[in-house]
């Protein structure tokens, strides 16, 4: 639960956050200052990294998400994930394996038949929570995360450490020679 205590319209939970920040004494989790109300509405979807973990805050339809940043399933980049709403939940959809991820909560989501029904009917079914969300509370325009670490291991904590980064490291120079070949071999066929 926040508090917030006034005095002469002078937010003074927003003061002591700015003064730790400035001192550099933030506590570890947060919550941590990730930008304005406004710009990070503009902005629609940013990235930022709080105690080495990069995580993407979200503004969708009126409501702050931040999650980690990297798809638990296999390092895919969130930020670039179209958002649909599935089952009366908001998910962001990674683009890399078109998992469905909830921004509430993490939870993963699939579509299957329950073969025990007579008449199977395709419905959504959850995978649990694998995605770490966090906290985002706005106070005077001014938008902050506190990150969380309440569940425990959460899959997508893997790409938050050094094998996750080097994993995703070595993907994404793949990715990009896969990218240059692609890119030679039709400027090799222009030029026939």
């Amino acid at each position: 639960m926040i508090i917030f205590y006034s005095i002469y319209g002078v937010n003074i939970q927003t003061q002591a956050l700015h003064r730790a920040m400035e001192e550099n004494e933030q506590p570890t989790g947060g919550p941590y200052f990730v930008g304005k109300k406004d710009e990070l509405i503009e902005a629609k979807r940013s990235f930022r990294t709080l105690e080495d973990r990069d995580i993407v805050i979200i503004h969708h339809q009126g409501v702050f998400y931040a999650l980690d940043s990297y798809c638990y399933h296999a390092g895919g980049l969130l930020q670039n994930g179209d958002i649909e709403e599935l089952n009366g939940r908001l998910c962001i959809i990674c683009p890399k394996h078109k998992y469905k991820i909830t921004l509430a909560e993490g939870e993963s989501l699939y579509k299957a038949n329950d073969p025990q029904e007579p008449q199977p009917v395709p419905r959504w079914y959850s995978k649990g929570m694998k995605q770490r969300t966090h906290t985002v509370t706005e106070i005077n325009g001014e938008v902050f995360v506190k990150l969380s670490k309440d569940q425990g291991w959460l899959e997508s904590d893997f790409f938050q450490g050094e094998k996750g980064k080097l994993e995703r490291a070595k993907v994404e120079a793949s990715e990009q020679k896969e990218k240059e070949k692609k890119k030679e071999k039709k400027k090799l066929e222009s030029n026939k």
